[in-house]
């Protein structure tokens, strides 16, 4: 069963009773209490600071591997709250990772920059753009991509999906970026916890080497469902050309990443669902069980 997405933006009390999230509105005495089952959660967005939680609720949260997403003051996703150890042989499946060879992270990183490349061709070419060249590159991607072919490809692929020479995409730039932002976000969290889930620790990345990012293996295994995101925003930039900030309809739009169907290995599901296919095959690749990790394909 799909888990579900929850958006929070005003003043709330959330607490854990009778193992479901209650929901209390002290400031609006005209709306009513609601509940929701915690084990039908997978994603929680807090995006007001007038929020409050029991550190119950936090628990329950917890021992039913939700992610919880905390937005700043300008009501961005900021900080990513998931279990510490939610597989049973969570210490078993962190030493095959941790013991995973060069060849082998160096092969993965290769896939996954060949998926990552397929999936971005195909949807320029669902816009009638010209793909010979992401046809090219996606042959001159090696083991662990020495020649960057995945910058390559995201420099044509970015210089073209919006329009040709009419976008730039920059953490700071202009919208649609903050949309992008916002689905990514969305979207590495789901990550991160379908992670831990499958007893894979977020910090050790097959590619990504930063010390001061928790989540390198969840921005290496995100890359092939960028391109889920980058359609749902590009439809969203077509309906709303005027645009400029990003809205809580705007939010609750992007907050339906998590339902967006994709297909893999022939088999259609939830984006939520996908990617845990996903991670779990990446723990079978560290185990020696299969060699191949399951990403979606973009159709």
């Amino acid at each position: 069963m799909i888990k579900h997405t929850l958006y929070f933006s005003n003043p709330c009390f959330l607490r854990k009773k009778d193992m479901q999230l209650n929901i209390s509105f002290p400031e609006e005495e005209k709306k009513d209490d609601s509940a929701v089952p915690i084990e039908d959660i997978g994603l929680i967005v807090l995006d007001n600071p007038h929020i409050t939680l029991t550190n119950a609720l936090l628990m329950a949260l917890n021992e039913n591997n939700a992610a919880i997403i905390s937005c700043d003051k300008s009501h961005l996703p900021l900080g990513l709250m998931l279990p510490m150890f939610s597989h049973n042989t969570f210490t078993e499946k962190l030493q095959f990772q941790l013991e995973a060879s060069q060849p082998l992270t160096k092969n993965l990183w290769q896939q996954t920059v060949i998926a990552k490349i397929e999936n971005q061709k195909a949807l320029l070419e669902r816009e009638g753009i010209d793909i010979k060249k992401m046809d090219f590159l996606i042959t001159e991607v090696k083991s662990g991509d020495p020649g960057n072919v995945e910058g390559r490809a995201a420099s044509y692929y970015w210089d073209n999906l919006f329009g040709s020479g009419e976008f730039l995409r920059s953490r700071f730039g202009e919208p649609p970026n903050n949309l992008l932002n916002y689905g990514y976000a969305v979207l590495r969290a789901i990550v991160a916890r379908s992670l831990v889930a499958s007893g894979l620790f977020p910090s050790i990345g097959i590619h990504h080497r930063n010390k001061y990012n928790p989540y390198c293996l969840a921005d290496d295994i995100m890359e092939p469902f960028r391109p889920f995101v980058d359609s749902l925003v590009l439809d969203i930039a077509r309906a709303n050309p005027e645009m400029e900030d990003l809205t809580p309809d705007l939010k609750r739009q992007l907050l339906q990443i998590p339902v967006i169907d994709v297909v893999i290995d022939d088999k259609s599901s939830p984006l939520m669902v996908g990617i845990q296919r996903t991670t779990s095959s990446l723990a079978s690749c560290f185990e020696g069980d299969l060699r191949k990790i399951l990403y979606p394909v973009f159709q």
